[in-house]
């Protein structure tokens, strides 16, 4: 008998259409306990219509979606361990940010009111202000005060804190590794910006027309693509036999993105052949494996040069 703790998240053949529109077509994925996801690709690739599925806010047309081994829909149980932070959050127009922490307190189990008063000095945030009379970016820390604070088993931020400024995105960033060095749950980043989260993540899961197209470990993706550049003729040369994810070319120059672990040999020879070889930022790997995805649906094999 299997007595291993059921995944945090889990997703089966998950399929949600819109009259002829797949928002997901067929998403299956693992998420274990006490990690920090990354849920990275573009509007409108499925990343909400999957959070608010896994949150009890939708409903699959096929498939499964499971919290802790239990379906979230209408299941107060689990649905008092998800924590769902999103740009567009709502609140009762007559409420400010005071109230809107007390309605939090009350509903999650975990809620940590130092966290919460800490973060309110961090963010300078006002407390008597009505909800409706705040800024986009105050509107924001009140969000993902309450993501943090609330310390649910598992917390979805869906892109709040987008309304936040520079400053106050790393004050949140932050915040929440501390935290979650302290109190370890599950967290799942919705993210466009890829490059400033990406030294929070675990995990990196990128989905694009509600396909899965990428779900590896953050550290086993850094250095898994590289981008080597100088003589056309000779980048040729060099990448033979190696998958292409992006290629640029002006003259007899160019500029070739290929998913491999390049070792001491190939690194050297590189070296001899006047190449230079530069890493790939995660936000340029996610946008190169979207593209070749892309192309893929358009009919057009991933280009390997041979």
């Amino acid at each position: 008998m299997n007595n291993a703790p059921a995944p945090a998240i889990e997703v089966r053949n998950l399929r949600k259409s819109y009259r002829e529109l797949d928002a997901l077509d067929g998403v299956s994925l693992t998420l274990e306990a006490g990690r920090i996801y990354g849920l990275l690709g573009r509007n409108g690739a499925g990343k909400t219509t999957l959070m608010s599925i896994l949150t009890g806010q939708g409903f699959p047309s096929s498939g499964e979606a499971l919290i802790f081994g239990h379906s979230p829909y209408e299941n107060d149980e689990i649905l008092a361990k998800i924590c769902f932070i999103r740009e567009s959050q709502k609140y009762p127009d007559d409420f400010n940010a005071r109230q809107a922490f007390k309605a939090a307190a009350l509903f999650f189990a975990n809620w940590d009111q130092d966290l919460a008063d800490r973060l309110v000095t961090d963010f300078a945030l006002p407390m008597k202000r009505s909800i409706k009379k705040l800024s986009r970016g105050q509107l924001s820390a009140v969000g993902v005060i309450i993501g943090m604070a609330a310390r649910a088993e598992v917390t979805f931020f869906d892109e709040p804190y987008l309304g936040l400024d520079a400053v106050a995105r790393q004050i949140f960033y932050d915040r929440l590794l501390e935290d979650f060095a302290l109190y370890p749950r599950t967290i799942v980043l919705s993210s466009h910006l890829i490059d400033e989260i990406a030294n929070l993540l675990e995990h990196v899961v990128v989905i694009d027309k509600g396909r899965i197209m990428l779900d590896e470990d953050a550290e086993s993706l850094r250095g898994s693509a590289v981008a080597v550049t100088g003589s056309r003729e000779k980048v040729d040369s060099f990448i033979n036999g190696h998958q292409v994810l992006h290629r640029d070319s002006m003259g007899s120059l160019a500029s070739v993105t290929i998913k491999a672990r390049l070792g001491e040999t190939e690194r050297a020879m590189a070296a001899e052949l006047g190449l230079e070889l530069s890493a790939v930022p995660l936000q340029q790997l996610v946008v190169r494996t979207t593209m070749a995805g892309l192309q893929n649906d358009n009919n057009e094999s991933v280009e390997v040069l041979k």
